[in-house]
């Protein structure tokens, strides 16, 4: 399995693969038209660093996309410009326990709009193939310490 980061970068629309890193910033490809990019370091983020907020824990964005996947059958989401209540309603099906407090209509708005742009792009399974394994050599060097 190919290991790869799909990141979002500030400013531009949609996401991206990392390709390479150089001395001031990083060289992307777009996964809707493969066009590359030059980004600096600042204003990128990458999708397997964030999280959301619930009221017991921080659940890994992947994690998420994983239960809309399920919840959809591995097919698109909602679209991510309905309106309000139907964006929260179809999270709070997908993580009930979401914090309302902190996680806001526009972060739904752009976790839903990235899981259609991972899922129309094809990229999804192989996406989450990959963190799933990532978690599970992280669990195994965890109970090898112990």
């Amino acid at each position: 399995m190919t290991t790869f980061r799909i990141i979002n970068i500030s400013g531009k629309s949609g996401l991206f693969k990392l390709l390479t890193s150089t001395k001031s910033g990083i060289i992307a490809e777009s996964l809707k038209d493969k066009k590359r990019v030059m980004a600096p370091f600042t204003g990128i983020s990458a999708l397997d660093e964030i999280a959301i907020y619930t009221y017991d824990e921080e659940v890994p964005l992947w994690e998420v996309f994983k239960k809309i996947a399920e919840k959809q059958d591995y097919g698109p989401a909602i679209d991510h410009k309905s309106n309000k209540k139907e964006l929260e309603a179809f999270f709070k099906d997908i993580l009930p326990d979401y914090d309302e407090d902190r996680v806001y209509p526009s972060h739904i708005k752009k976790i839903v709009q990235w899981y259609n742009i991972l899922q129309d792009t094809g990229v999804l399974k192989e996406f989450l193939a990959q963190k799933e394994e990532e978690q599970k050599t992280t669990e195994q060097e965890k109970q090898e310490e112990n």
